[in-house]
């Protein structure tokens, strides 16, 4: 999962792109990059957070009234700063891309790309394989009049080649902006305006929350299979697909995207709050009875509040966050997530003390983190901890760009919730439904239809076996590799055992 954005406008657009990045910061934080052109590509691009990578001496080297950003978060492949994104080819034209998602046959796709267009990525991330296929679609067309149809075909293309999660902003140089997703429409993508009075600003970005910050007015959806293009003349033209059953991310709505974002005509934060009265129903008829409701900041916010209310018993914040750790989610080692649970989150224990607490919390992908928040409650005082997750529980790895590639990894794929329970010392734990989840997110609203692979192990491409397959190859040869340094290993061969209380 990453964060992406795009701006084209008649002034330079460096800073709008920092800020739109700063607001989509959540989405990734291992590197950022940013490619803007004028007569050429101005390329920086480094690990770190948005405020490490972005100097006053880089932004103004960042000239152009058109450029992209990219905020990583890395599921595949290393984090070396040489995958930052974005990346840029020379032919045809200039091109610089960003992506934010997962491709599920890179290796097939990877050997066409070289055996018929004689191409060879030079690294293993995804987003060169999209823009190489794309690229090379488009130096079939007649170059010396590109049209707009030429675009959207050689899109077509690439979208029919490549297959998996993917949300994409294409600067090509002399010619606009384009944005396009994937037929599925699993990631996200927004499309903002902004007047002013050299003429209007276009923005591409993940989450819409970035434009309330730039003063910027939502204008819509990049659906599924839809190419957006902005020409040169800052006019809007549109690509639509035949009619297809939309699968976008419903994990996007229970846990990354921010709560003041608008996805597909749903505000997140609304949503998180039916998702905990949902849980309402499993919480009266476990017999449970707390003295209060909490959550764990901050995803878990909105879903707590709204089970407190709907069964009448009072909210507190009772779990304090240090703003300054990361995302103990997106963090790339066991040992680094629990690091940051010990250091991110302390308990005011005068709210705790002697109460019977219910902790909501997103989701349980791993249970390490739940086990941590759990004693750090009964350290705390807390007489009983029932913990209660948002989301049902998660059986199947993402391969759409979430990192959690290796069902090993995932406690509820391996154990009962009774195990589960034990391992992370719980007096109770309560999932939502996935019958109630889907009853939620399959609604005919804007789109509608959700991706609800990781909890029932039916992914919308398809049969994924071979993908699975490569991934645990690579996982595992990453893990040898890092053996062989004495480094630690990033992930678990099995889950750890629940029997241990």
């Amino acid at each position: 999962m990453c964060g992406i954005v795009g701006f084209y406008g008649p002034d330079d657009v460096a800073h709008d792109i920092v800020f739109g990045l700063t607001a989509l910061q959540h989405r990734g934080q291992d590197a950022a990059g940013i490619a803007t052109f004028d007569d050429n590509f101005h390329l920086c691009k480094g690990n770190g957070l948005i405020s490490d990578v972005f100097r006053k001496k880089e932004l103004k080297k960042l000239k152009g009234n058109i450029g992209i950003g990219h905020a990583r978060y890395t599921t595949q492949g290393s984090g070396d700063a040489e995958l930052a994104q974005p990346f840029t080819t020379s032919y045809p034209f200039g091109l610089a891309m960003v992506h934010n998602g997962n491709v599920i046959n890179f290796r097939s796709a990877a050997k066409r790309l070289h055996e018929k267009y004689h191409v060879l990525p030079k690294t293993s991330n995804d987003l060169e394989l999209i823009m190489y296929t794309f690229a090379s679609e488009l130096r079939l067309k007649n170059l010396d009049a590109l049209s707009v149809v030429d675009i959207f075909d050689a899109v077509e293309t690439t979208q029919e080649l490549v297959k998996g999660a993917y949300a994409t902003v294409t600067i090509i140089a002399g010619h606009g902006l384009l944005a396009f997703n994937d037929p599925l429409g699993i990631r996200p993508l927004v499309l903002g305006r902004r007047e002013t009075e050299r003429g209007p600003v276009y923005a591409f970005a993940s989450e819409s929350t970035c434009f309330d910050y730039l003063g910027f007015e939502f204008v819509e959806n990049v659906g599924p299979g839809q190419a957006v293009f902005i020409d040169k003349d800052f006019k809007v033209h549109h690509k639509n697909q035949q009619e297809k059953p939309k699968n976008f991310c419903v994990f996007e709505h229970i846990y990354f995207a921010r709560e003041d974002s608008a996805i597909h005509g749903r505000l997140v934060a609304r949503e998180r709050v039916r998702l905990g009265k949902m849980l309402a129903r499993k919480v009266i008829e476990s017999g449970i009875q707390p003295d209060m409701v909490i959550d764990v900041p901050s995803s878990g916010y909105f879903s707590a509040s709204g089970l407190a209310e709907a069964i009448g018993v009072p909210y507190r914040r009772a779990l304090v966050k240090n703003n300054h750790m990361g995302r103990s989610f997106i963090v790339s080692s066991q040992a680094g997530r629990e690091d940051i649970v010990k250091k991110k989150l302390n308990p005011i224990r005068e709210f705790v003390e002697g109460k019977k607490v219910a902790v909501v919390d997103d989701s349980i992908v791993r249970g390490t983190t739940s086990r941590r928040i759990v004693r750090i409650l009964r350290e705390a005082g807390a007489a009983e901890v029932y913990f209660i997750s948002s989301a049902p529980p998660i059986i199947a790895p993402c391969i759409y760009g979430i990192d959690m590639a290796m069902s090993t990894e995932l406690i509820a794929a391996n154990y009962t919730e009774e195990e589960i329970c034990r391992y992370i010392e719980a007096d109770k734990v309560i999932y939502q439904s996935i019958e109630d989840l889907q009853a939620l997110f399959s609604e005919e609203k804007g789109h509608g239809g959700s991706c609800f692979a990781c909890f029932t192990g039916n992914y919308p491409t398809g049969d994924v076996t071979k993908y699975l397959r490569h991934i645990q190859e690579e996982r595992q040869s990453h893990r040898s590799d890092k053996d062989k340094k004495g480094q630690p290993t990033s992930v678990s061969a099995k889950a750890p055992a629940p029997t241990e209380h």
